[in-house]
């Protein structure tokens, strides 16, 4: 209500809001590919691969001196195949609380503001969870059940979706939106308390143990670019 009217010759897809989606979406799909290529590349218990000899997997042979001492099987291995869809199940989740609202943040609107929102998301990765640990659902599914190290690389992978998305909604919310409200005078900066005004401490503190410990774990990620 503290919004003007919609201009009705409006598109109901904005040039900003389609660069919003095409950016998500990027960001998508280079983590689900990523995810699968850790695994090859730099996960502990993984073949330990060169980039060069995953992207080019088709030419594995025994008697390909590029491919010596690789079991060319590894590529026929579930373990690449799983990490990608938890990542793209994760991230879809982490897009589930980001439209929570189209411009306003999750600190100042927490996931419980939409309880059933909540418990759809918490539905959804019960359902992955049955798939990935109930026999035989993994043989069916053909993925396979994955360990502490390779969640916390699932987490690190998806999170940041929901701090991109952040920003975007804060351009938008500044910038772009008609009739900001918070835009200060130049002369006058935001005081430390109108900054933090309506922010959900409560949220706050609950994830941000969780971050701190996700992105604290070694995973070996850094491996994938400097190994």
């Amino acid at each position: 209500m503290n919004k003007p009217p919609r201009n009705p010759k409006e598109p109901l897809i904005s040039g900003w809001l389609f660069f919003r989606y095409l950016a998500i979406g990027c960001y998508v799909g280079a983590a689900t590919v990523g995810a699968a290529a850790w695994w090859f590349i730099a996960a502990d218990g993984g073949p330990r691969v060169s980039f060069y000899q995953l992207s080019h997997f088709l030419q594995c042979k025994e008697d390909n001196p590029d491919f010596e001492g690789v079991d060319c099987a590894i590529f026929e291995s579930p373990y690449p195949m799983t990490m990608a869809l938890s990542v793209l199940v994760t991230i879809e989740m982490c897009n589930a609380l980001n439209s929570l609202s189209e411009n306003q943040s999750l600190l100042r609107m927490p996931p419980w503001e939409n309880i059933w929102l909540v418990g759809s998301i918490c539905l959804s990765m019960s359902l992955h969870f049955l798939i990935l640990y109930v026999e035989p659902l993994p043989l069916i599914f053909q993925i396979t059940p994955l360990n502490l190290t390779q969640w916390l690389m699932v987490l690190k992978i998806s999170l940041p979706v929901i701090l991109m998305d952040e920003t975007l909604k804060f351009v938008a919310r500044n910038y772009l939106e008609p009739g900001k409200e918070c835009v200060q005078p130049a002369t006058k900066p935001c005081s430390l308390s109108a900054c933090t005004d309506g922010i959900s401490w409560p949220f706050v503190l609950l994830i941000m143990p969780l971050v701190v410990w996700v992105y604290s774990t070694d995973t070996n990620f850094s491996d994938m670019f400097w190994s």
